[in-house]
C-alpha cells in the first residue's frame, strides 16, 4: 500500500496543528468530525476511513473503521456516525470500544496520544469492516494525525 502524493484528506471540523476539540472525544458529545478527499488514484471502487492510536497500550487503539464508500462520495459529513447519516452501502465496524460506529480520543491521564485519520482508496466496492480487509484492497490511502491529551 503507497502514500499518494495527490490523494489528500482534510477535515474542516477541527484545526489539525491543534488538540481535537472535546466535541469529537468519547466522553464529550463524541461526534464523528467532518472529512473530505481528493485525488483518489485511478481504478478507485469504494473507500474506507479508519481512525486509529497508536500510543495506546498493546497493539493501538481502533476507534472507528468504515467502509464501502461508494466511489463517487469524497466526502463525510460532521456527525455521520451518530445520526447514521452514511453514504448508502456504507458500513461501520467494531471498534476497539466494543460498539459499532465512531469513538472518539479517550487516551489516560499523562502525554498526549496521536490520532490518525485514513482514507483509503480500494479496488473493491464491497469488503467488510476490519483493517486486514482494507490493507489487503487498498490501492492507496491519504492521512492526517492530530493529537488529544487529558
Amino acid at each position: 500500500m503507497k502514500q499518494t502524493s495527490n490523494f489528500t484528506l482534510k477535515t474542516n471540523s477541527f484545526d489539525i496543528q491543534k488538540t481535537i476539540p472535546n466535541k469529537f472525544v468519547y466522553d464529550g458529545p463524541n461526534i464523528s468530525p467532518e472529512l473530505e478527499w481528493e485525488n483518489a488514484p485511478e481504478g478507485t471502487k469504494s473507500f474506507a476511513i479508519t481512525v486509529f492510536d497508536p500510543d495506546a497500550s498493546g497493539e493501538g487503539w481502533w476507534h472507528w473503521t468504515l467502509v464501502n464508500i461508494p466511489a463517487e462520495v469524497t466526502k463525510i459529513p460532521e456527525g455521520a456516525s451518530n445520526k447514521h447519516q452514511l453514504p448508502d452501502g456504507a458500513i461501520e465496524g467494531v471498534s476497539d470500544f466494543g460498539k459499532v460506529g465512531y469513538g472518539g480520543a479517550c487516551p489516560p491521564p499523562g502525554k498526549p496520544h496521536r490520532y490518525v485519520f485514513t482514507v483509503y482508496a480500494l479496488n473493491e466496492d464491497k469488503i467488510n469492516p476490519d483493517f486486514e480487509s482494507i490493507d489487503a484492497h487498498s490501492l492507496g490511502k491519504a492521512s492526517f494525525t492530530v493529537k488529544y491529551g487529558r
